[in-house]
């Protein structure tokens, strides 16, 4: 790799210390500079005339580079100036340094940037560097200043939306406490809305926000705010557009405006698998540096009418018993969803009904590969070059393939699931599909046929370990485009859920909502919502969304090992 010709070079004083502060396009680095002959004494002013006077003997002659920083220039978040000896009110925050004892009037100026702690974890660290003369101290902030404005993928005014009712009602404290000061800092504007009620994201979406004013949408909260935020956003696209929602082919427009996530929910499955962890700090740092990662959507329909968005889940059987029932017990909290699945699993309802598909034949991976979607993903990236860029997340998933041979399974099943994503949580880090991709135009459908409880017990175990979920006799899993489920009790006649169950059971379930009697259909769990009909069709629309994020980056192995050894 080409060496990037410095923009700037200087020697500056950090914490007492003579260090050598080089500013390339891509990089700002400094290196401290240790003395072997001359002994340096004094206060911090001395220090410096001395570096100052010598820069070039230093170099050559009298150091050595004993310790290198370097941080890139993407991940500086803001630079400013700071002054010595006296307290300065910067951007909103108070700084004193009278600490340090001078002899001359120095200058300073403070780096803040993205500082990588560990475990995907990011922290917005401060280096302050000195000098003599203010002409340097201004030169520096000028340039830094420069090199930021050219990283044009930065937001500048964002529209953020609060939820302070999801998970532990903390919505607007993270906001206010860990979020706002870094989007002040990063001189970032922000109209903020907490909503008031259940859906208030969409609709103001939908019909009142002007985004054109806007470089991006936040929402605070949980996976719920975020379906809530991406519903309204493609809602207002295709309108925009004039696309018709409630047509299953219809080729969706692309959302232009980025969407980012301070987490701030129950689970946070969205971003944990987006991300890798589960930090307001992270999220707010990846949104400031203009992190773009893009995303497939799927549609699901019932009958040419759009019922629903998903991202991550489409779940049948287990997983929407569980939601259904844990829909019972909000008083609970979090812990209803614990009790919903124990009570779900000891249940052991299975759901007659026939799956088609269309397979994902001309698509890098399979859902059995060992490698698993991360930053900058190959398969993810090689998906970007089969779109033009007229259909780029534009809507039918064969636009460029011929449609293939679709496959159908008829059967009795404990639970089929669609992942769109790996589904990684907290409480399942390899997820429901390992090796899910979050860009590809497929989502893989997995299929746990009838079996005994203890069979379905390994299957659910091995989410939360290191063995293949897959590899199990009851278990299929396929990567498509496309899906239908028509369950078999459901006809046109009444093909409504709750008009099962009233014709099938009659007026003994009217008269007892209660009973605990086994249903005909279950629900579908839609990101975390219930979908009335059983009977659906699902296509892909690949990337038709962007977050602010990078996707996992890969762990160095030290971390891993630090990891692993923790557990």
């Amino acid at each position: 790799m080409e060496k990037q010709p410095s923009v700037l070079t200087s020697l500056l004083l950090v914490k007492s210390r003579l260090f050598e502060v080089t500013l390339n396009r891509t990089l700002l680095t400094w290196k401290e500079v240790q003395l072997r002959r001359k002994k340096v004494s004094g206060n911090i002013s001395s220090r410096l005339r001395f570096g100052f006077c010598l820069a070039n003997a230093l170099h050559r002659t009298r150091g050595i580079t004993a310790g290198v920083h370097s941080v890139p220039v993407s991940e500086i978040i803001a630079v400013r100036e700071t002054e010595v000896d006296k307290e300065t009110k910067d951007e909103g925050k108070w700084q004193k340094m009278s600490h340090i004892k001078t002899e001359t009037n120095l200058c300073a100026f403070t780096v803040s940037y993205v500082e990588k702690t560990g475990q995907h974890r990011w922290r917005c660290s401060n280096m302050t560097f000195f000098c003599s003369d203010e002409t340097i101290c201004q030169q520096w902030v000028r340039k830094l200043k420069e090199q930021l404005s050219l990283l044009t993928c930065r937001p500048k005014h964002l529209l953020v939306y609060i939820n302070p009712y999801g998970g532990k009602q903390q919505g607007k404290q993270i906001y206010e406490h860990k979020v706002a000061q870094l989007f002040t800092l990063a001189s970032i504007s922000t109209d903020v809305i907490v909503t008031e009620h259940a859906n208030h994201a969409r609709d103001h979406l939908k019909t009142q926000a002007d985004l054109r004013k806007y470089d991006g949408i936040i929402c605070v909260g949980g996976d719920g705010m975020f379906s809530e935020v991406v519903h309204g956003l493609i809602a207002r696209t295709q309108s925009d557009s004039g696309v018709d929602l409630n047509d299953s082919q219809a080729k969706l427009a692309q959302c232009n405006l980025r969407i980012g996530i301070i987490p701030a929910g129950s689970t946070d499955c969205i971003c944990y698998a987006t991300v890798g962890v589960n930090d307001p700090v992270t999220s707010a740092l990846h949104i400031i540096v203009g992190d773009t990662q893009p995303m497939d959507v799927c549609s699901v329909h019932n009958h040419n009418t759009f019922l629903k968005y998903s991202v991550s889940l489409l779940g049948y059987g287990f997983y929407g018993d569980v939601l259904t029932d844990s829909e019972r017990n909000r008083w609970m909290g979090p812990a209803r969803y614990d009790f919903s699945g124990f009570k779900t699993f000891l249940s052991h309802h299975y759901y007659e009904g026939t799956i088609s598909f269309l397979p994902a034949t001309n698509t890098l991976g399979s859902p059995r590969d060992s490698s698993r979607c991360r930053s900058g993903c190959y398969v993810c990236q090689h998906r970007v070059k089969d779109i033009s860029p007229i259909k780029w997340g534009g809507g039918d998933v064969n636009e460029n393939e011929s449609e293939g041979e679709w496959k159908v399974i008829k059967g009795k099943f404990l639970a089929i699931n669609a992942a769109s994503m790996s589904c990684a949580c907290p409480r399942s880090p390899k997820g429901l599909s390992p090796a899910a991709h979050l860009a590809d135009g497929t989502t893989d459908i997995i299929l746990v046929h009838k079996c005994s409880r203890l069979n379905f017990l390994r299957h659910l175990l091995r989410h939360t370990s290191k063995d293949d979920q897959f590899d199990l006799t009851f278990v299929e899993v396929y990567r498509v485009k496309k899906f239908k489920f028509t369950p078999n009790h459901c006809d046109s006649e009444f093909s409504n859920i709750r008009d099962v169950r009233e014709n099938a059971f009659g007026q003994i379930c009217r008269d007892h909502p209660s009973c605990d009697c086994t249903p005909v259909n279950s629900n579908w769990n839609c990101d975390g919502e219930i979908l009335e009909h059983a009977a659906i069709e699902v296509g892909v629309h690949c990337q038709l969304i962007k977050l602010f994020a990078r996707g996992i980056e890969e762990t160095p192995p030290f971390e891993e090992d630090v990891s692993s050894s923790a557990v």
